[in-house]
């Protein structure tokens, strides 16, 4: 098996760290004492090889090129030639396997579909060729359906893969807020807190944080000591973006702007929020959205996208229409009226993890390798 991917190990990404959890469900699957032996790779295009963590990939499996498109370019076409799977993690590589295919005819080509990569326009070569020779494995119901609706694929060539909480993640067993972090904050159990963990980009303007923002103003009347906690990493423009947001709201005191936030300390904050909010209107899937379940963190997202897959379509949260404001901030004081016990963030936990826990991924993954491959249309 051949895994060819842009960025893995050195970047933190929803597609990088899918790419993590499938390197280490691919490398299992390759040393089962009842399969056949299968020799894995997996070439990273950004990544240098020193940047591998073993935990999901033996340092001997793993070659990074440090961006070097065309040594990677080669490789990943040789390597390609000797295997018999290869798998894309991204659509951007997809004119590696089309070589590989005029070459070598008897290969097995699949596709992660996760989400805005492939819902715009696609070359038209691209979708021909991926219409005659790749499987796609798609990360939600949603993506699967725009490649079915925008791209005519045939719904038969296509399998929903949800994601999955990474492996090492850090589940709480306990639900009390870390005083650390209220410390750090200047936070008592009278501040309402609500969260959002995402990029910050100007590029990117479908998150929704800013539509959060202005929720805020109308949702002091009833919840004055009300707080949200905006983390990402930003590029100048959006912080300033937001600065001014702020500053137009008068939220000064409401709004507390973090930086990146270590996985050290991820799960913390998830139990230091009492709600995480992210109404996005682009999200293949949203990871976020079930590591803050599995910490027992009750979340609302946006119901246009991905983000209902991973919601269990409201078993897991709170959808709610993106482009509303008036419903966001409804569902939010709704939320805050009702009283969320410790009970509610066990079963909320308990019911994320029974869904999207590592093992379930993993076995999907082996059934999906499993099955013979595909007869295109």
């Amino acid at each position: 098996m051949l895994l060819l991917t842009l960025k893995v190990f050195s970047f933190t990404g929803g597609i990088e760290k899918v790419s993590r959890i499938l390197s280490k469900a691919l490398q299992e699957y390759s040393i089962q004492d009842d399969q056949p032996k299968l020799a894995l790779k997996v070439i990273s295009l950004c990544d240098k090889s020193s940047d591998v963590d073993q935990r999901y990939c033996p340092k001997a499996h793993f070659k990074g090129f440090n961006g070097n498109k065309i040594i990677f370019s080669i490789t990943a076409f040789l390597q390609g030639l000797q295997k018999t799977i290869i798998i894309l993690s991204h659509i951007n590589l997809i004119m590696i396997v089309a070589l590989i295919k005029m070459i070598s005819k008897n290969k097995r080509f699949i596709l992660l579909a996760h989400g805005i990569e492939v819902w715009r326009d696609l070359k038209p070569w691209k979708i021909s060729f991926i219409k005659k020779n790749v499987e796609i494995w798609a990360v939600s119901q949603y993506t699967a359906n725009v490649l079915i609706e925008k791209h005519g694929f045939h719904p038969s060539q296509i399998k929903v893969l949800n994601n999955c909480i990474d492996p090492y993640f850090n589940i709480p067993e306990s639900f009390e807020k870390p005083d650390y972090l209220k410390k750090r904050h200047q936070l008592t159990d009278e501040h309402p807190i609500i969260l959002t963990v995402s990029r910050l980009s100007s590029f990117e303007m479908y998150k929704g944080y800013d539509t959060v923002i202005e929720c805020i103003r109308p949702l002091l009347k009833d919840f004055p000591n009300l707080k949200y906690l905006l983390a990402g990493k930003a590029d100048f423009a959006e912080q300033q973006r937001l600065l001014q947001l702020i500053k137009n709201q008068q939220l000064y005191h409401q709004i507390i702007l973090l930086d990146y936030i270590s996985d050290q300390e991820l799960a913390d904050y998830f139990q230091l929020a009492d709600l995480f909010v992210m109404p996005s209107k682009k999200e293949g899937f949203g990871i976020v959205f079930i590591e803050a379940a599995a910490c027992g963190c009750p979340v609302m997202a946006g119901n246009q996208d991905g983000s209902s897959d991973a919601l269990l379509n409201g078993e897991l949260g709170i959808l709610v229409n993106p482009d509303h404001q008036k419903e966001i901030a409804d569902s939010i004081a709704g939320f805050f009226k009702v009283k969320h016990t410790e009970d509610k963030a066990r079963q909320l936990q308990e019911k994320c993890l029974d869904h999207f826990n590592y093992e379930v991924y993993r076995e999907k993954v082996f059934g999906l390798l499993n099955q013979t491959k595909l007869q295109f249309q």
